[in-house]
């Protein structure tokens, strides 16, 4: 199993996952009860699920698509090691992942 953590925007609260291989960030946080909307479902047509990934995890991930780099150009608060959780697919080298929820988000859905 690979272990990943969500840190509310503040930093006050942690939230530890548990993920196998081949699932994605987004669906692993929103099992969990993360406010990452993902309301593309993952198609990268929205910035909903943007996430900041720690520093020191963010050389373990692979690079961002332009597509990518485009949608986070949309995103509220995003930053130098912001991502789409929909595109960061878990695999054993990103065991320990630790990434931080945006303290303000677009909320598509209107909730």
């Amino acid at each position: 199993m690979i272990k990943v953590r969500f840190l509310t925007a503040d930093g006050d609260l942690a939230v530890e996952a548990e993920a196998k291989p081949g699932d994605r960030l987004l669906e692993v946080g929103q099992a969990r009860g993360m406010p990452l909307e993902g309301t593309c479902e993952g198609q990268m047509a929205c910035s909903t699920c943007h996430v900041i990934v720690e520093p020191g995890d963010f050389a373990r991930l692979p690079r961002a698509s332009e597509e990518e780099e485009d949608m986070l150009d949309l995103a509220v608060g995003a930053g130098r090691t912001s991502r789409l959780s929909c595109q960061i697919v878990l695999d054993d080298t990103l065991d320990g992942l630790t990434v931080r929820l945006p303290s303000e988000h677009r909320d598509m859905q209107g909730r």
